[in-house]
């Protein structure tokens, strides 16, 4: 595939499959994101440009990356709206206290970034081990440790957590 033949598919077809994500999610940069990313996994594995049957694959490629994209969001929300904080009668000014953490902690939690959040709350909610994690989100080990330690490092910082 030549990069100029690539550039006028590009061309033709980007709008139309962008407009065509963004009627069913209605958010631009999530449809613009999706679109991209259905253009690069054809110029990675050289489609034939030529092909008739091209144009319809392009929409169902972006039908199914839409479609894991909003999987993995319910996914993460829910994640975000099970967190439920379970404690036993304390004196009153831990119960300020612990107040006080929590509303600092689902504030931080919730500036996570959205990979660091998934991972963190898949580890700390369900438990899950790190290689549980990269085959549920289809990622490496390596890149589950390296967001669940941005992940923990900023949640130290933020909440002013020492190490002892």
């Amino acid at each position: 595939m030549r990069q100029d033949e690539f550039k006028g598919f590009f061309e033709i077809y980007f709008d139309p499959v962008r407009s065509y994500i963004y009627y069913n999610c209605g958010d631009a940069d999530l449809a613009t994101d999706i679109a991209q990313e259905v253009f690069v996994t054809v110029w990675e594995k050289k489609f034939d440009l030529q092909d008739k049957r091209i144009k319809g694959l392009l929409y169902k490629m972006a039908k199914e990356m839409f479609i894991s994209r909003y999987r993995r969001m319910m996914v993460e929300r829910r994640y975000i709206e099970s967190i439920r904080f379970d404690y036993e009668e304390l004196p009153a000014d831990t119960d300020i206290e612990y107040s006080e953490m929590k509303e600092r902690y689902e504030a931080a939690l919730a500036r996570l970034p959205a990979n660091q959040r998934e991972v963190f709350l898949m580890s700390r909610n369900e438990q899950l081990k790190y290689s549980e994690i990269a085959e549920r989100l289809e990622i490496s080990v390596k890149a589950v440790e390296k967001r669940m330690t941005g992940a923990l490092a900023y949640l130290r910082k933020v909440l002013d957590i020492n190490d002892k």
